[in-house]
């Protein structure tokens, strides 16, 4: 199993920023892809920002050039740093990451309980 802990969310001003932090931890041989969801009231999951172990990224149109997703692969953390949010980014924020156990294992999806982002008008 893979625990993942967030950290981060909050209550911050539209203009304003926030980092979110996701640190996985358990029976990780390798870490394929790390990245952040969000879910907002009434709206499905949405992939905001991914991470590859060969250091690609993928953001969403609505994101790009305001979040920024970074990783230690050392302490097995992903990081996503928000500028200029807006109210249409409010949601609960999701860290996912895709591990192998073994060298030959397959892929396996976790994810993190959620954090919470608010952004006022």
């Amino acid at each position: 199993q893979v625990q993942l802990v967030e950290s981060g969310g909050g209550l911050v001003q539209a203009g304003g920023s926030l980092r979110l932090s996701c640190a996985a931890s358990g029976s990780i041989f390798s870490i394929n892809t790390m990245g952040w969801y969000r879910q907002a009231p009434g709206n499905e999951r949405e992939l905001v920002a991914s991470s590859t172990s060969g250091g690609s990224t993928n953001y969403a149109d609505s994101v790009k050039g305001r979040f920024t997703i970074s990783r230690d692969n050392a302490k097995n953390t992903v990081y996503l740093q928000m500028n200029s949010l807006k109210p249409e980014d409010t949601a609960v924020y999701y860290c996912n990451t895709r591990t192998r156990r073994t060298a030959v294992s397959r892929l396996y999806e976790y994810w993190g309980q959620g954090t919470q982002v608010t952004v006022s008008s």
